[in-house]
């Protein structure tokens, strides 16, 4: 019911930087190509960390 009393897991912590990434490095490709795909590099590290996390809890 109360959504807004209800912490964040770490998978949903990293998919929210997830999204927040993706979106800077769409904005950053628009001006400087190089940045962008810096960062476009750093989400897709991201990425990784949250499919193994996704693996670890599926296990559970």
């Amino acid at each position: 019911m109360f959504k807004f009393f209800k912490k964040k897991s770490e998978l949903e912590k990293l998919q929210d930087e997830y999204k927040k990434m993706l979106k800077e490095a769409y904005q950053l490709s628009q001006t400087d190509r190089k940045k962008g795909d810096a960062k476009q590099a750093e989400a897709e590290e991201l990425w990784k960390r949250i499919e193994k996390l996704k693996l670890v809890e599926n296990k559970s």
